[in-house]
């Protein structure tokens, strides 16, 4: 459920961008009409309507997102709001200036501040996020903690890399692949990573159930 949520900007500027592509003339008469005050010049070209629209929607799906924790009287993490912000200020250069590279550089400028969150929190603070948000649920040593911070921090410089060669090499020009991109390659991608950290960490999960089973015996006993 909360991956869902986490992913609910991702998916609506994914579907909307896609929509609006197939009815382009619609979606560039909705810019120009609804958003024409907030783009310099006060008008784009048809084929940066599909991106302006996918924008806004993930600007509102993100405040939404804030909002409805905050409603339910809880903390908004840390990251929600860095991401608030990022989706904000990004984004709202990419409409007004109607330049789709602002948006571009979003997911990259994420990752790289979780990665350096991560790696100054274990280096500058001994504080490993990780294990801080995972350790409830799952018992593991000292230096296995270790790598499994290292290894996140690297994976989310790995994905800031990746998203800045994909959107400005590998597709650049192309901004409907780099959206497809985003949603499925670096979902794909992270689901990847989780399944490999899962099988790493797996033998320490079987070891903390034989512990509980053994616990439950002795307490039948």
């Amino acid at each position: 459920m909360k991956f869902l949520f986490d992913f609910f900007p991702i998916l609506l500027f994914f579907g909307v961008f896609k929509l609006a592509e197939v009815f382009e003339p619609t979606a560039h008469s909705l810019v120009t009409t609804y958003l024409g005050g907030m783009i310099a010049g006060g008008t784009i070209k048809p084929d940066q309507a599909p991106i302006m629209l996918a924008t806004v929607v993930a600007i509102l799906a993100t405040t939404l997102q804030i909002a409805y924790v905050k409603a339910r009287g809880r903390k908004v993490d840390l990251m929600l709001w860095v991401s608030f912000a990022i989706i904000t200020i990004f984004g709202g250069l990419t409409i007004y200036l109607h330049d789709d590279n602002f948006i571009k550089w979003k997911p990259t400028l994420i990752y790289l501040i979780f990665a350096l969150g991560m790696l100054i929190a274990q280096f500058g603070f001994r504080k490993n996020l990780m294990r801080e948000a995972m350790e409830s649920q799952l018992k593991l040593p000292d230096d296995v903690w270790s790598k499994v911070g290292l290894s996140w921090a690297a994976f989310f410089l790995f994905l800031g890399v990746l998203n800045l060669l994909v959107a400005f090499v590998i597709f650049e020009g192309n901004t409907s692949a780099w959206v497809s991109f985003k949603v499925f390659g670096i979902t794909g991608l992270m689901f990847v990573f989780i399944i490999g950290q899962t099988v790493m960490l797996s033998k320490y999960i079987e070891a903390e159930d034989d512990k509980a089973d053994d616990k439950i015996v002795k307490d039948q006993a």
